[in-house]
This record gives C-alpha cells, structure tokens and sequence, in this order.
C-alpha cells in the first residue's frame, strides 16, 4: 500500500472533471490538483511552450510528493506526454491514450470525429493513437477556440453555447460520424448539449472515465494503491487567483472545494515569455 497521493494538473479548472471521475472511482485515494490559472488557455500556444510548461508542472508535483501524475490536460498531453514520462521518476498517465483506444472500440463505421483545442487539434495525436490500435479508422478533426471560454463563462447552457456547438458539430454530421472524442477536460460540462445535437445514434467519448480506469490499472499493476478502508483527501493548488478557481472549481468538481493555495512555479517567468 502507498498513502501518497495522486498528482493531476490541467491549465485551469476544467482538469477537475478528470478529478472528479478520479475521487469517485478511487475513493480511498488522496489527491493534489494544480490549475495553471495564470497561463491559461494553453489550446492556442505553441506545443513547445505547453511543454515547457507540463514539464514545470509535473516537477512540482514531484516536489509536492505525489505517486503518480495525471495530465488532465488534453492539450498538454499531446505536447508534452512523453517528456513528461521520460522526465519524472513517478508513472504519468495522459487523457489522450485512454479517450482513442475507447474510440477506436466504439465506432462501427470506423468513422471518428474529434472536438478539441487548436493545439490538441495540431499535434495529431489523436490521429496517431486511434490509428496504433485499428489503421482503417478515419479521424476527422474540428478545432472548436470558442468553447472554452463559453463554459467558463456566466452562462455555459445558453443559446449562444448550444450555437456553437451546432457549428463545431456540422462537419462530423456531414462526414458521417459515428462517435465522437470530446477532446477537452472542460467540454464534459456541455454533455448533454453534445448529445442533444448530435442525437443517441453517436457515441461520445470523454477523457474522465477512460482516464479514472487507466489511473486504477496503473496503481494496482505498480502495487502503490492506498488502503482501501480509508476516505481518502484532496487539496488544490492554483498559479492564478484562489478565490476565481474556488468559485469556477465547483462547476466542474460537483464536490465541496475549500482552501485553494497560490503556488508560483519554478522558471515561471522565463517560460511564459
């Protein structure tokens, strides 16, 4: 048994849907999040500086005494996975990994579409890990800028929301898709506008379960799970203002957030320049 809790950061607050998968399928287990508030968004930045900046964060983590990282970031995840897992002396597990193999799974037209950030968008990950686990399927690709600051603003279910989506969803209908990634941690809020649009006959796929179940594998093939009669306790870390992450935290954790303390990251300056 290991007693030292999971570590799992994200640009801001969406990673917290990831975390709230995390608390409710591992209970037992204590975690510590880190929301890079001060830097986000990281969707429209060059992979190399959402590199850099994963690189930081993971090392913090580290520090912070964690035993293994989730990257609940989907942008960070493609720039910076393998770094991170080259890097760190803890296993660090990604959201794309989990969200393409059950894509993969799920498509009966091997047709499969992808919302996502523009950086997520460019790297073509996605592509590369549906591909690795059936090459005949097809992954068309729909950058969507828009999105995030909607869920993250004052009325995430308006009509102004549900446009968006209609326009992000428009090509996948034309193209015929059967199941769709939601390649963001934040885009899980908008589920049953997706599902809406969409209609039952599409299957979407999102990175908190997929992840939550790589995260329990990984801990119980390592042997560093916690004692499963315990509660476990989960605190917060934020390179922004605590108080906004509070208040912004709670729409996407579901669970109480109390104290949220402001961290400043090694290199900070130098990397966000």
């Amino acid at each position: 048994m290991d007693g030292r809790p999971i570590g799992v950061f994200d640009s801001g607050v969406g990673g917290l849907t990831v975390l709230h998968e995390l608390l409710v399928t591992l209970p037992h287990e204590d975690a510590v999040y880190l929301g890079d508030n001060a830097r986000l968004p990281y969707g429209p930045r060059p992979l190399g500086e959402i590199r850099r900046f994963a690189l930081a964060i993971g090392r913090h983590l580290e520090h912070e005494g964690v035993k293994l990282v989730v990257a609940a970031c989907n942008s960070a995840t493609a720039a910076g996975l393998h770094d991170l897992q080259r890097s760190l002396a803890v296993p660090v597990v990604g959201v794309l990994q989990p969200e393409a193999h059950a894509a993969a799974l799920a498509t009966r037209n091997r047709r499969v579409g992808l919302l996502a950030t523009e950086a997520t968008v460019a790297s073509g990950r996605y592509e590369e890990l549906v591909r690795a686990h059936d090459a005949s399927v097809e992954v068309i690709s729909v950058p969507c800028p828009r999105l995030v600051p909607l869920i993250e603003g004052p009325d995430p279910f308006g009509e102004e929301t549900t446009q968006a989506v209609r326009e992000v969803a428009a090509p996948l209908q034309q193209a015929g898709v059967d199941t769709v990634i939601l390649g963001c941690t934040h885009y899980p809020i908008l589920r049953p506008i997706f599902q809406r649009v969409f209609g039952r006959g599409v299957t979407l796929v999102f990175s908190a379960e997929e992840t939550a179940r790589e995260v329990a594998e990984t801990l119980e093939r390592k042997g560093i799970e916690n004692d499963d009669g315990r509660e476990g306790s989960y605190r917060f870390l934020t390179t922004g203002d605590p108080t906004a992450f509070r208040e912004m935290g709670k729409r996407f954790l579901q669970l109480p957030i109390g104290e949220v303390e402001h961290v400043v990251l090694e290199a900070s300056e130098s990397q966000a320049a």
